[in-house]
């Protein structure tokens, strides 16, 4: 497979992206914090050819980005007052959220749980792809599982190459780092990975963490 480096702000290469998605397959893409590899959010098979591209292990679930903050609606059963307040405060940013999970949620993504890690990107880019497909994008880091956090679209290749037909280049990401996660289905939440937010930050939000 060719993978192709194309511009984010190209509209043409911006209308492929889409129709690769919709058509199941994985393509990089610039983000808030790293370069991602996704595929659409419903897509199952486009979800397991996800898991092979980063040569991702089964048990380890990938996460939703959303276009805005009410589409956290259609994926979590339940929305828990401390994401609430959290995604008010930071979406779209940095921080990724650990919700339950509803059903038309396909079971690869989740690994077989029920929960689901969700973020809204604050990049126009992945904002207006998600807008476009008309659903969320199941998306993670665009590297080899162990492998270096991507930064730009010639970090992405340096590992994807023949993995993926596209990579959309929107330049050097501003953050280089991943989001903080934050697991708010357990109480107090509990803060899973610190990235581009801190623990004070959190705690100034919702106060007691774990």
């Amino acid at each position: 497979m060719k993978t192709q480096i194309l511009p984010a702000n190209d509209t043409e290469a911006f209308a492929h992206a889409v129709r690769l998605l919709r058509a199941g397959k994985v393509i990089a893409f610039p983000t808030d914090t790293v370069y991602g590899v996704g595929a659409s959010g419903f897509n199952a098979r486009a979800i397991e050819q996800l898991f092979v591209v980063k040569e991702r292990e089964r048990g380890k679930a990938i996460p939703y980005l959303l276009a805005d903050a009410k589409d956290l609606f259609t994926v979590a059963r339940e929305v828990p007052n401390a994401a609430r307040v959290l995604a008010k405060k930071f979406w779209p940013g940095a921080l990724t959220l650990v919700v339950p999970v509803t059903a038309r949620v396909p079971q690869v993504l989740i690994a077989g749980g029920d929960t689901i890690a969700v973020r809204v990107p604050n990049h126009p880019t992945t904002r207006a792809l998600i807008d476009s497909l008309g659903s969320p994008l199941a998306a993670t880091s665009a590297n080899i599982s162990g492998g270096p956090d991507p930064g730009n679209a010639q970090e992405v290749f340096a590992q994807l190459e023949g993995r993926i037909p596209m990579i959309l280049d929107g330049g050097a990401t501003r953050a280089g780092i991943p989001s903080t996660v934050v697991d708010v289905t357990v109480t107090p939440p509990k803060i899973l990975r610190i990235g581009s937010i801190s623990v004070d930050e959190i705690r100034k939000v919702i106060g007691v963490v774990q």
